[in-house]
């Protein structure tokens, strides 16, 4: 590991965040070792893992669930012999970020994680850095105790943001330079919509300026503005560096990039078309590995959990998701890979675009320019020996028939397909000119879903709604609430959600099961209603009922569940 170099207190106010603690292989498994996190054959596990699929042993320990995310950082704390601070789940305020001057805050990695008059908690990735309780000293004094805690990076990283000045203060930074503006404007949005868990960035041109949007937990918001007179430069090179064509103004073109944010890589895919006012770009960040997905933390409830981990270690047949675009289809078909993604199983994808790198999975990328399609990548795939097969998307009657010849030869066939639920899924794929008997055969689930806000833990809190007021929100509230008064939940709005009431995303599912009566069914060509009066009657609950429980919990709100889907 890199010698530390002694920090100083007097840096310039505004530069980026200090380098981040870096934990090499060997030392983490030394680590894991002496806390007893892992033991000795575990660890041998992992060498051999790592060093085949060349990644790190980080990455392993998260990929493959062997250590969940807060328990790796209370064994580097442990090691560190002080205790773990979950910046994730306990994040700090605005007023404990400005307990801390921002120079001292970014040099020495540090934040306030607890505030008290008599005591002061720090949570850093580097508690054992030179000089950083003498600085904590001349920053709170004396007479307060003083404890420092261990956070893991990537937390440090995302809080490291909050020191900085807003997007617009340093566009004007860099504009006033006059030297590298469209690099560093770009560099200065990336990182900080990866810090933020951006799913997407929008550059949209109006006469004057360029407003820059960021999507977070599915919902826009405005993160600044640029004079419209810099945008060619930052569309040009973002069009050099996607491979576009940077004379074509008129047609729309798509590409990728990957870019590098605190040492670790970021792909993005680019989306370019022409607007009256200029060429908009959209941009996806795509999360280079799918750190910490498993099935426990989709939102499923209990017993559709049980049917997903039943239904995916039978031996063949296909698995289909249904929804919107972003609603969370890929990710939960990569729970159920990652489920029984082993040594001895060959898993193989054909995606557009790759949205996970998940270890030890064989995974493909669409290209238009090499006519590698779905329907011609499948047809490939199925001679590649494949055990499992991930489709990203059922397009076309050809993909359609191509998946369900995989699923009845004997492969496990997981895809994605566009419909407004489970039910009305199947009479989709039936006009898709698939044999019902065949269909019948290969179907083993269904599985409809829609992503919904969750609720800001912090602040939130419940109060009593009379029906009567209820009703005039959800006119059919009386078939679904009993009682006179019903207790709802909401967020109030603070600092660290944006004054939203939410933070963070679950799903709602809707799981429709084909078993015998469903597939007898299937053989005759039913209409969708007739599949949901089936699935209904067989106990299996749709999108909002599935959806209603969690509003019952505190998970998410009613307003959220009733924007999000329709009551039936």
């Amino acid at each position: 590991m890199a010698e530390d170099k002694q920090p100083t207190t007097d840096a310039p106010k505004d530069f980026g965040p200090a380098e981040a603690e870096v934990i090499d292989d060997e030392l983490l498994k030394a680590i894991l070792l002496k806390t007893n996190y892992l033991t000795a054959d575990e660890i041998h596990k992992a060498e051999g893992f790592t060093k085949s699929k060349r990644v790190s042993l980080f990455n392993y320990l998260l990929n493959q669930n062997v250590l969940a995310y807060e328990l790796l950082g209370q064994a580097v704390a442990e090691y560190y012999k002080v205790q773990f601070a979950d910046l994730e789940v306990y994040q700090p305020t605005k007023e404990n970020f400005a307990l801390i001057p921002p120079e001292v805050g970014q040099n020495y990695r540090i934040v306030v994680y607890k505030s008290t008059p008599q005591a002061i908690v720090v949570a850093t990735d580097k508690p054992t850095y030179p000089g950083l309780m003498d600085t904590l000293k001349k920053v709170f004094g004396t007479n307060r105790g003083i404890q420092i805690y261990y956070a893991l990076p990537d937390e440090v990283n995302r809080a490291m943001l909050y020191y900085r000045k807003p997007l617009v203060t340093r566009f004007s930074q860099i504009i006033a330079q006059q030297q590298r503006v469209a690099p560093e404007i770009i560099d200065e949005i990336i990182k900080d919509a990866t810090a933020y868990k951006v799913s997407d960035i929008h550059f949209e041109p109006e006469k004057d300026l360029v407003i820059i949007r960021f999507r977070i937990d599915g919902v826009l918001h405005e993160a600044g503005q640029l004079p419209k007179q810099y945008y060619d430069n930052i569309l040009n090179r973002i069009k050099v560096q996607a491979h576009m064509r940077i004379d074509e103004h008129n047609a729309s073109q798509d590409g990728a990039i990957r870019y590098e944010v605190d040492g670790k890589p970021v792909n993005v895919r680019i989306s370019v078309i022409p607007t009256l006012d200029g060429e908009k770009i959209a941009i996806r960040l795509l999360a280079e590995y799918a750190r910490g997905l498993s099935i426990k933390s989709l939102g499923l409830a209990n017993h559709d959990r049980e049917i997903l981990e039943r239904q995916i270690h039978r031996p063949f047949g296909m698995v289909v998701t249904t929804g919107p675009t972003g609603s969370g289809k890929t990710t939960t078909l990569y729970a159920l890979m990652k489920l029984i993604n082993r040594p001895e199983i060959n898993i193989t994808t054909i995606e557009d675009p790759v949205e996970y790198r998940l270890i030890g999975v064989t995974q493909i990328q669409v290209n238009a320019q090499t006519n590698l399609d779905f329907k011609e990548g499948l047809r490939s795939l199925v001679r590649q020996d494949p055990d499992v097969i991930l489709v990203g998307e059922i397009r076309d009657s050809e993909t359609a028939e191509l998946a369900v010849n995989a699923a009845l030869t004997g492969h496990i066939l997981l895809t994605t397909f566009h419909a407004n639920d489970a039910a009305s899924a199947i009479p989709r794929l039936l006009d898709m000119k698939i044999e019902p008997f065949l269909l019948a055969s290969t179907l083993n689930m269904v599985i409809a879903q829609r992503l919904v806000r969750t609720i800001h833990q912090k602040c939130r809190f419940s109060f009593n709604v009379n029906m009567a007021n209820l009703k005039q929100m959800f006119p059919q509230a009386e078939a679904y609430f009993k009682g006179p008064v019903v207790t709802l939940y909401e967020g109030k709005g603070c600092e660290t959600c944006n004054f939203t009431g939410y933070q963070g995303r679950t799903a709602i599912f809707e799981v429709l099961t084909v078993n015998t009566k469903m597939k007898e069914l299937i053989m005759k060509n039913p209409s969708a209603d007739q599949i949901s009066e089936l699935a209904h009657a067989q106990g299996d609950h749709s999108l909002f009922n599935d959806g209603l429980e969690k509003v019952q919990s505190g998970v998410t709100t009613l307003r959220e569940l009733l924007r999000t889907a329709e009551p039936k």
